[in-house]
């Protein structure tokens, strides 16, 4: 129950003044959080615009791998270019690259127009019905909340079988920038925020980003930014016990990352959750996609170049990925220390607005640097004409939670059949969900299919076949008794027009599937 009013308190707030370890400093490299940081208005303006520059390099530059090497590094040899006036053809020409920049422009526009105690169903709304095409986790929170099943319960794993998968990750980014020497803030933010998409492993990649970006306006020091940050993802969760490795094996292969990434690949590449990634190389998972910025980071040693170009290289999403380690790093360095070979191309955007926004980079600058300067003010920090005194927070750890909890992969059952001619599904598991699409019809049409098992009806769901709004997955059901089961389905408004195509089901069970062969 303390735990539990203390998570509260931090929501309500955004976050609680926690006190550090030593005497008031300016931000350098140190390997202690201080009581308080004094830091110009000046540096920290310049922090914020490095991190969301950063943000749009490390995207821009991973934008052609993205999950074109599945498992796999993308080797030394192959080129990764950085034509001049690349970003300015990215965002005129594929402006969706940047859904890593808008996702997280959604909530800092509720920020803006709402403030700091704007609640988080405002930015559920704004999220669920933005005119921008969403995947996994995110769409199938968008879907809940448009069918009623609000937050925290649309990112629940019960409700949302990506819960693990990188969606906050890749959108926590604003909560470290508006809660600078705050890491405690920034978790409070997310804990709202995060839980409208993700739960468990898929929440703390965003809560472990958020506060990565919030300690960068305290220490130059990669490896004390990562390595602190960490104390706020429960001791006990595999994400935490991932990140510990990817340090522990940086201080072991202190010059090969890729030591360390086929150590990442050995111990972590497993998916259990995203059907899409459940018996194929593909891994959108939140735990070896922040293993990759964590590596990038940690043997980038500060260096631009070298960690984003590593970012990428470790494959599966090569454009988030890059986008979040160098956004952190953008905060470490500041803009005005971003080389210009990465920075100039940036420059020539600046005033463009990003896709389904009218919000431009140097709004964002602008908003961030606002909204920072109220989080100061609200969590006992001062300023003056030129300067903030921030009180800093020394990090402690979110609840424990963990989704999927007792579900192992046991099987999968090739279907490819529409609805109407699909037979009883017979398993025998705890759980099982069914993958496919509908397709045909007028955009709004939304077919109204049943689903029962063993006899018993257990859901009428309604599944668009509109895409924007499309329920990822048509059907699942996890925590049932064990033993075997009969599924079966009806179409209440059929349409000749409209095809309910079945593509496969997903069994799980409560132990780890073993092959033994003779």
């Amino acid at each position: 129950m303390r735990k539990l009013i203390l998570q509260l308190a931090l929501w309500i707030t955004v976050g609680a003044t926690f006190l550090a370890c030593s005497s008031p400093t300016s931000e350098g490299r140190t390997s202690r959080i201080p009581e308080t940081l004094t830091v110009s208005k000046e540096k920290l303006l310049d922090k914020i615009k490095g991190a969301w520059a950063g943000q749009v390099i490390g995207c821009t530059f991973g934008g052609p791998t993205e999950f074109r090497y599945q498992g796999t590094m993308i080797q030394d040899y192959v080129p990764i270019a950085w034509p001049d006036g690349y970003v300015k053809s990215c965002m005129t020409r594929s402006p969706g690259l940047y859904d890593d920049i808008y996702m997280d422009l959604t909530f800092v526009d509720v920020f803006e127009r709402l403030g700091l105690d704007a609640p988080v169903d405002s930015f559920a709304l704004a999220f669920a019905t933005a005119g921008y095409s969403l995947w996994h986790a995110n769409q199938s929170a968008r879907y809940n909340i448009l069918h009623g099943i609000l937050p925290p319960a649309s990112g629940h794993w019960l409700n949302n079988p990506h819960s693990d998968d990188i969606d906050y990750q890749i959108e926590a980014d604003y909560a470290g920038i508006m809660s600078p020497g705050m890491p405690n803030t920034a978790s409070g933010i997310s804990d709202g925020i995060g839980h409208i998409m993700n739960y468990g492993d898929g929440w703390y990649g965003g809560v472990y980003v958020g506060a990565m970006y919030a300690l960068a306006f305290v220490s130059s020091d990669v490896e004390f930014v990562v390595s602190e940050a960490l104390k706020t993802i429960p001791e006990e969760s595999p994400y935490r016990k991932c990140m510990a490795d990817v340090i522990r094996w940086h201080s072991l292969y202190p010059g090969d990352w890729k030591q360390t990434w086929f150590e990442c690949q050995r111990k972590w590449s497993q998916d259990i959750g995203c059907p899409e990634g459940v018996y194929a190389p593909y891994n959108i998972d939140a735990v070896i996609n922040s293993a990759y910025i964590l590596i990038g980071l940690l043997y980038g040693d500060g260096d631009f170049s070298r960690t984003i170009e590593i970012a990428t290289r470790c494959g599966q999403d090569s454009d988030c990925n890059p986008a979040s380690a160098g956004g952190i790093l953008g905060a470490i360095r500041g803009y005005s220390q971003i080389p210009s070979y990465w920075l100039d191309n940036v420059k020539q955007v600046e005033d463009m607005n990003f896709a389904y926004t009218d919000i431009s980079l140097n709004k964002t600058y602008e908003m961030s640097y606002r909204h920072a300067l109220q989080v100061i003010r609200r969590n006992g920090g001062t300023e003056n004409d030129s300067s903030v005194v921030i009180a800093c927070q020394r990090p402690v750890p979110v609840r424990y939670e963990k989704g999927f909890e007792g579900h192992y992969p046991s099987g999968r059952i090739a279907l490819n059949k529409s609805v109407t001619a699909l037979d009883p599904v017979t398993f025998e598991g705890i759980g099982i969900v069914f993958r496919g699409n509908v397709r045909g019809g007028g955009s709004d049409y939304e077919a109204q299919v049943e689903m029962s098992i063993d006899g018993e009806p257990v859901e009428n769901a309604l599944l668009p076949v509109s895409y924007r709004t499309r329920r990822n997955e048509l059907f699942w059901k996890y925590q049932l008794p064990k033993g075997k089961h009969t599924v079966t389905f009806r179409w209440l408004n059929p349409d000749d027009a409209v095809s309910v195509q079945f593509g496969e089901a997903l069994i799980y069970n409560d132990a780890p599937l073993k092959t033994a062969h003779p």
